[in-house]
């Protein structure tokens, strides 16, 4: 089977081996166990290799390089109209050659598959929508689009559309989906935590003005103020990080926020053991790979209620769910923290749901998608 792969996702060749964003390929790989043969459609960058890279374990690839674009100002917007016959050309040229093709949504390049799928009706077809499926949630013009092509099953034919959540009046060609990072061998019994003490909080995630890391420091900033003694350890790089700096100096919190940059997965997973929470205030996302990761070794996860985030965490029931107002979440964290038994009753809770999505059933699954 030739599986081809349209995404918006940059990808870097080095010493013949092709490289992408790590837990994009970590799934890809999976996929790639059951196809003899993969066709990408992407992005090249001359970006060098980091901790954050991982590369594609399949000796049968290709790559048709397409250039990245943007509508984000009016040059961007020109150049991309420009590029644009030459993307769709390399679209059209991966899913002629293809047996089974997998779109990677949302993102532009992602787009202009939804649109040329429509050209093979009778080709079987997957499409992951990564971000927020939320029917009622506000979501830029390009994004609306490519939900409402992907759910219309008179222009997207023999398709299933992987979406995080379960969400009302779907159509037929909708699946509720999952991502897991942890096979089945690494499920631990649930170790009790001591809440006692100095409380470890850790966010894990880009510098971005959109998952909002300065709120993260602030909450804890004031948790300190407010007699509780915590700590915030960052894992994760981006333009926010010279701000987080100099908000770190100015306010004296050297000994309690710790910025660590761009980690193994090896050195998260240490980090997510040795931590009693993780706290996550984004703006945006799809299905947050670090909540689930994070339940599944018994942190309790401090998360906007967005997307499919008050599903994941049971309403509150496994974790505690922001409103990105300071003095609301950080009283309602101060309550929580002061409840041990609750603490406790969230992270086990939190723990045997985030430990039925192993690597072992997201495989089996995939298997069945690609029969």
């Amino acid at each position: 089977m030739t599986f081809s792969i349209i995404t918006h996702t940059p990808h870097i060749i080095k010493d013949s081996s092709w490289f992408a964003y790590g837990p994009y390929v970590r799934e890809m790989n999976i996929w790639g166990k059951h196809v003899d043969e993969i066709i990408v459609v992407a992005p090249v960058s001359k970006a060098e290799i980091s901790k954050i890279h991982l590369a594609y374990s399949h000796s049968t690839i290709t790559v048709y390089p397409v250039p990245a674009i943007s509508f984000t100002s009016f040059f961007e917007a020109i150049q991309a109209i420009v590029f644009i016959p030459y993307i769709k050309f390399q679209i059209l040229r991966a899913m002629l050659k293809s047996d089974h093709i997998h779109l990677r949504c949302p993102g532009n390049i992602g787009l202009l598959g939804c649109f040329i799928q429509i050209l093979f009706p009778k080709k079987p077809k997957t499409a992951k929508y990564a971000g927020n499926w939320d029917p009622k949630s506000k979501q830029p013009w390009s994004y609306r689009l490519q939900k409402w092509l992907l759910s219309n099953t008179f222009l997207s034919r023999n398709i299933k559309v992987l979406v995080y959540g379960a969400w009302p009046g779907q159509s037929k060609n909708i699946r509720s989906f999952f991502t897991a990072t942890y096979p089945k061998l690494k499920i631990a019994t649930h170790r009790k935590r001591d809440y006692t003490g100095e409380l470890n909080f850790l966010f894990v995630g880009s510098l971005a003005p959109g998952k909002q890391p300065l709120y993260a420091v602030e909450l804890i900033e004031q948790l300190n103020e407010h007699g509780f003694s915590c700590r915030l350890d960052l894992y994760g790089e981006g333009a926010e990080r010279h701000k987080l700096e100099t908000y770190i100096e100015m306010h004296g919190l050297k000994e309690v926020v710790a910025l660590h940059g761009n980690e193994s997965a090896e050195r998260i997973e240490q980090a997510y053991q040795d931590s009693h929470f993780l706290i996550l205030p984004s703006r945006s996302e799809g299905w947050p790979k670090v909540v689930a990761e994070a339940m599944f070794w018994g942190v309790i996860p401090v998360v906007t209620r967005i997307s499919c985030v008050p599903w994941m965490l049971e309403h509150g029931e496994r974790g505690m769910l922001l409103d990105n107002r300071i003095e609301i979440d950080l009283e309602r964290l101060q309550s929580l923290i002061r409840n041990k038994e609750k603490l406790t009753s969230m992270s086990k809770k939190g723990q045997e749901w985030s430990q039925q999505y192993t690597l072992d059933q997201f495989e089996a699954e995939i298997t069945k998608l690609l029969k």
